[in-house]
Protein backbone atom coordinates (compact mmCIF):
# COMPACT_ATOMS: atom_id res chain seq x y z
CA UNK A 1 0.00 0.00 0.00
CA UNK A 2 1.10 3.51 -0.61
CA UNK A 3 1.18 6.83 1.54
CA UNK A 4 -0.95 9.16 0.08
CA UNK A 5 -0.71 13.12 0.73
CA UNK A 6 -2.50 14.10 4.04
CA UNK A 7 -6.50 15.75 3.39
CA UNK A 8 -8.25 18.12 6.04
CA UNK A 9 -9.56 15.23 8.58
CA UNK A 10 -13.00 13.84 7.09
CA UNK A 11 -15.98 12.69 8.99
CA UNK A 12 -16.64 9.03 8.63
CA UNK A 13 -20.19 9.70 9.05
CA UNK A 14 -22.80 12.49 9.18
CA UNK A 15 -21.07 15.19 11.55
CA UNK A 16 -19.05 18.06 10.48
CA UNK A 17 -15.53 17.30 10.96
CA UNK A 18 -15.13 20.88 12.26
CA UNK A 19 -17.46 23.95 13.48
CA UNK A 20 -16.42 27.32 14.88
CA UNK A 21 -18.26 29.14 17.62
CA UNK A 22 -17.12 32.67 17.94
CA UNK A 23 -13.64 32.62 18.29
CA UNK A 24 -13.18 28.66 19.11
CA UNK A 25 -12.47 26.14 16.65
CA UNK A 26 -13.55 22.28 17.57
CA UNK A 27 -12.46 19.69 16.03
CA UNK A 28 -14.54 16.43 15.89
CA UNK A 29 -12.40 13.44 17.15
CA UNK A 30 -9.69 12.46 13.94
CA UNK A 31 -8.94 8.79 13.90
CA UNK A 32 -6.18 6.96 11.19
CA UNK A 33 -8.27 6.33 8.50
CA UNK A 34 -8.50 7.92 4.54
CA UNK A 35 -12.00 8.08 4.12
CA UNK A 36 -11.49 8.75 0.05
CA UNK A 37 -9.40 5.90 -0.26
CA UNK A 38 -11.32 3.72 2.09
CA UNK A 39 -7.92 2.56 4.18
CA UNK A 40 -7.00 2.73 7.32
CA UNK A 41 -3.35 3.91 8.55
CA UNK A 42 -1.60 0.05 9.91
CA UNK A 43 1.97 1.30 9.88
CA UNK A 44 4.90 3.18 8.38
CA UNK A 45 3.93 1.73 4.88
CA UNK A 46 1.00 3.96 5.17
CA UNK A 47 2.65 7.16 5.95
CA UNK A 48 4.84 9.35 3.37
CA UNK A 49 8.19 7.82 3.87
CA UNK A 50 9.88 10.71 5.00
CA UNK A 51 7.16 11.30 8.05
CA UNK A 52 8.16 7.41 8.47
CA UNK A 53 11.99 8.12 8.69
CA UNK A 54 11.15 11.20 11.17
CA UNK A 55 9.01 8.86 13.66
CA UNK A 56 12.19 6.23 13.60
CA UNK A 57 11.66 3.61 11.56
CA UNK A 58 14.31 1.33 11.65
CA UNK A 59 14.08 -1.46 9.17
CA UNK A 60 13.38 -3.96 11.24
CA UNK A 61 10.68 -5.89 11.15
CA UNK A 62 10.31 -6.86 14.88
CA UNK A 63 10.80 -3.04 16.07
CA UNK A 64 8.57 -1.80 13.05
CA UNK A 65 5.87 -3.88 13.43
CA UNK A 66 5.02 -3.25 17.30
CA UNK A 67 5.98 0.67 17.10
CA UNK A 68 4.93 1.86 13.38
CA UNK A 69 1.34 1.33 14.10
CA UNK A 70 1.24 3.46 16.77
CA UNK A 71 3.32 6.15 15.67
CA UNK A 72 2.02 5.83 11.99
CA UNK A 73 -1.75 6.86 13.42
CA UNK A 74 -0.55 9.38 15.61
CA UNK A 75 1.30 10.79 13.02
CA UNK A 76 -1.56 10.49 10.49
CA UNK A 77 -4.26 12.05 13.37
CA UNK A 78 -1.90 15.20 14.24
CA UNK A 79 -1.27 15.58 10.58
CA UNK A 80 -5.31 15.85 10.41
CA UNK A 81 -5.24 18.09 12.74
CA UNK A 82 -2.81 20.50 11.19
CA UNK A 83 -4.71 20.08 7.79
CA UNK A 84 -8.09 20.92 9.11
CA UNK A 85 -6.81 23.73 11.75
CA UNK A 86 -5.03 25.69 8.64
CA UNK A 87 -8.04 25.04 6.12
CA UNK A 88 -10.05 26.60 9.16
CA UNK A 89 -7.44 29.47 8.61
CA UNK A 90 -4.77 28.90 11.59
CA UNK A 91 -1.73 27.09 12.96
CA UNK A 92 -1.52 24.44 15.32
CA UNK A 93 -0.11 26.62 18.16
CA UNK A 94 -3.69 27.88 17.80
CA UNK A 95 -4.91 24.81 19.13
CA UNK A 96 -4.79 24.88 22.92
CA UNK A 97 -6.53 21.68 23.75
CA UNK A 98 -6.19 17.92 23.00
CA UNK A 99 -8.53 14.97 24.24
CA UNK A 100 -6.46 11.82 23.53
CA UNK A 101 -8.10 8.32 23.34
CA UNK A 102 -6.23 5.36 23.40
CA UNK A 103 -6.95 2.22 23.49
CA UNK A 104 -4.22 0.78 25.11
CA UNK A 105 -2.38 3.99 27.34
CA UNK A 106 0.96 1.91 26.98
CA UNK A 107 1.04 3.71 23.65
CA UNK A 108 1.26 7.17 25.19
CA UNK A 109 4.97 7.26 25.64
CA UNK A 110 5.11 6.20 21.53
CA UNK A 111 2.12 9.29 20.77
CA UNK A 112 3.69 12.17 22.66
CA UNK A 113 7.00 11.72 20.97
CA UNK A 114 5.23 12.61 17.57
CA UNK A 115 3.00 14.95 19.28
CA UNK A 116 6.17 17.06 20.28
CA UNK A 117 7.38 17.18 16.50
CA UNK A 118 3.86 19.24 16.00
CA UNK A 119 4.04 20.89 19.20
CA UNK A 120 7.74 22.21 19.32
CA UNK A 121 6.89 24.90 21.79
CA UNK A 122 4.66 25.24 24.79
CA UNK A 123 2.21 22.02 24.38
CA UNK A 124 -1.46 22.70 24.77
CA UNK A 125 -3.33 21.53 27.56
CA UNK A 126 -4.32 17.49 27.38
CA UNK A 127 -6.31 14.89 28.64
CA UNK A 128 -5.32 11.07 28.13
CA UNK A 129 -8.38 8.59 28.28
CA UNK A 130 -8.36 4.98 28.02
CA UNK A 131 -11.09 3.31 26.12
CA UNK A 132 -11.85 -0.28 25.54
CA UNK A 133 -12.49 0.45 21.45
CA UNK A 134 -13.19 2.64 18.87
CA UNK A 135 -14.60 3.40 14.99
CA UNK A 136 -14.96 1.92 13.01
CA UNK A 137 -12.55 -0.81 13.51
CA UNK A 138 -9.96 -2.72 16.39
CA UNK A 139 -7.34 -1.45 14.18
CA UNK A 140 -7.71 1.82 15.08
CA UNK A 141 -5.61 2.68 18.42
CA UNK A 142 -5.95 6.35 18.96
CA UNK A 143 -8.55 9.43 18.20
CA UNK A 144 -7.53 12.92 19.18
CA UNK A 145 -10.00 15.60 19.12
CA UNK A 146 -8.65 19.50 19.33
CA UNK A 147 -9.61 22.85 20.15
CA UNK A 148 -8.36 26.02 18.81
CA UNK A 149 -8.64 29.55 19.62
CA UNK A 150 -9.02 31.42 16.16
CA UNK A 151 -9.75 35.09 16.23
CA UNK A 152 -11.90 36.37 13.60
CA UNK A 153 -10.81 39.41 11.46
CA UNK A 154 -12.60 42.20 11.58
Amino acid sequence: MTATPPTQAQPLARYAAWRRAGDFVFLSGVIAVDPAAGRIVRGYDDIPPEAAQLLGRTGEFSTDIKEGPILAQSWAVLEGIRCTIEAAGGRMSDVFKLVQYFKNLDHFPHYSRVRKLFFPGEPPASTVVEVSGMLPTPDILIEVEATAWLPLKT
